[in-house]
């Protein structure tokens, strides 16, 4: 018995080293792909300021966190370059959240068991020299969660489902803004004059058009 397990272990080694002595290596090199094209950071971009949200509900102390949500997010992808507070800026960003919802999804009569948290949130972009509004939207984010008997619990599962709400609002906006700049940069195209357009030369194929009719 000892000898057939001896032998295993001798091939068990042999089999290893093999694999070893093959080479095979898993290598990852450079940056790997980008999400959302280049990698190349864009020049001359303009530098934007966010201020505190304005909390418009009743669920306190969530402005700060809607805040830095937007921060972080308008930083990592809104074609803009944020700014902290004091700093010199070309855009300021103004947000409110106008309200929270919580309607129930899933229940019966034993109880509720799903609630889904909702909320809406509008944001402007004003030019910080002029105060020239050049940008305004709403967007409305949901999160969902499961709700148990204690209630102390319910209320945590709800806060964090708000938070997550937040995100993804401040996601959404990011996105919608980093679309509005890149419209905003990219140049009118020239549009060619129609088919048969008089260019200033008078037209001698067709009567009326400088040239007098064959008869």
């Amino acid at each position: 018995m000892s000898r057939f397990l001896f032998t295993g272990s001798v091939a068990y080694a042999v089999a290893a080293l093999v694999l070893v002595g093959c080479g095979y290596q898993f290598r990852v090199e450079g940056a790997g792909p980008t999400i959302g094209g280049s990698s190349t950071p864009k020049v001359n971009v303009p530098k934007l300021r966010i201020i505190n949200f304005e909390n418009l509900t009743f669920e306190p102390n969530i402005e700060l966190r809607y805040t830095g949500y937007a921060r972080r997010e308008f930083a990592q992808a809104s074609g803009a370059q944020v700014v902290n507070d004091g700093e010199p800026a070309d855009l300021i960003l103004k947000g409110k959240i106008i309200g929270i919802s919580l309607p129930t999804i899933n229940f019966s009569l034993q109880g509720t068991f799903e609630g889904r948290v909702t909320v809406n949130v509008s944001v402007t972009v004003e030019e910080a020299k002029t105060g020239k509004q050049i940008w305004t939207q709403p967007v409305a984010a949901s999160s969902e969660f499961f709700m148990t008997d204690d209630l102390q619990f319910n209320r945590v599962l709800q806060t964090r489902a708000i938070e997550q709400a937040g995100r993804l609002a401040a996601a959404d906006l990011a996105m919608r803004f980093q679309n509005f700049m890149d419209l905003r940069d990219k140049p009118m195209p020239v549009q060619a004059p129609a088919s048969g357009a008089s260019n200033g030369a008078p037209q001698t194929d067709k009567p009326g058009a400088g040239a007098m009719p064959a008869k």
